[in-house]
């Protein structure tokens, strides 16, 4: 794939905690308007790569580039600006702050050229609307998740980076989910990488799956292989 014809790219990143390397050697091209997963057993990387990614920890070998811009040694914020909404693992969100300061903060963080409005947002969140004036922190989980990634989308950013949305989560609400990151592939021509173990919102948002283990990739396989109870024993059992 020639670079102008990726929107992220990765290339033998190397990054880790107190020079101990967790991701070594990971590479990959994302192209526009693709949605990619990365899977995985529990502690062979996946968070290390995905904050490696947008600049919350370190690269210590390795280039990320991302719209033909090196951003490996790029400050989170200037990663930001340049498009990249993150939904991290654990919602992160404001909680002391209500659900309409929230997405106001989510306004400043993006910084966005064309920025969503509130309502478009509130739209595919409709039980947020309900909530505007109260405290983020006394949501439940599920609603928690939900303002998490409407934060980030009121900034209009065109790739999506989201962390186990549906940790937690109950599946009438991962469904939601779904159908919220599908509709900004489909209608607004986001990029998406999700970060998941859940198949079934893999399933159903995931042109293709990259597989990480022992902080490498080990394969790239569709969706649809996952099916295969022998696949994902292989790939995701402990």
């Amino acid at each position: 794939m020639s670079e102008s014809a990726s929107i992220l790219e990765l290339d033998r990143v190397t990054s880790g905690y107190a020079g101990v390397p967790i991701v070594q050697g990971v590479s990959f091209v994302i192209a526009p308007g693709e949605s990619v997963a990365i899977v995985g057993r529990n502690g062979v990387g996946k968070t290390t790569l995905v904050k490696a990614i947008t600049g919350l920890n370190p690269i210590s070998a390795g280039m990320v580039r991302f719209k033909s811009v090196r951003i490996d040694h790029a400050d989170p914020s200037r990663i930001a600006r340049l498009g990249m909404g993150y939904v991290p693992q654990g919602r992160g969100i404001f909680a002391r702050l209500t659900v309409a300061e929230n997405l106001m903060m989510g306004e400043l963080v993006g910084e966005a050229k064309a920025p969503f409005h509130h309502e478009r947002v509130l739209g595919w969140f409709p039980v947020l609307k309900e909530r505007l004036g109260q405290k983020a922190g006394t949501l439940s989980g599920g609603e928690q998740q939900m303002l998490s990634i409407g934060r980030v989308l009121v900034g209009g950013p065109d790739f999506l980076l989201l962390d186990e949305p549906s940790e937690g989560v109950q599946p009438s609400i991962v469904e939601q989910i779904a159908e919220v990151i599908c509709r900004q592939i489909e209608e607004h021509g986001v990029t998406v990488l999700l970060v998941e173990q859940n198949m079934d919102l893999v399933n159903m948002v995931a042109d293709r799956c990259i597989v990480i283990d022992n902080g490498s990739v080990v394969a790239t396989v569709s969706p649809e292989e996952f099916a295969d109870p022998e696949v994902a024993q292989r790939y995701l059992a402990i």
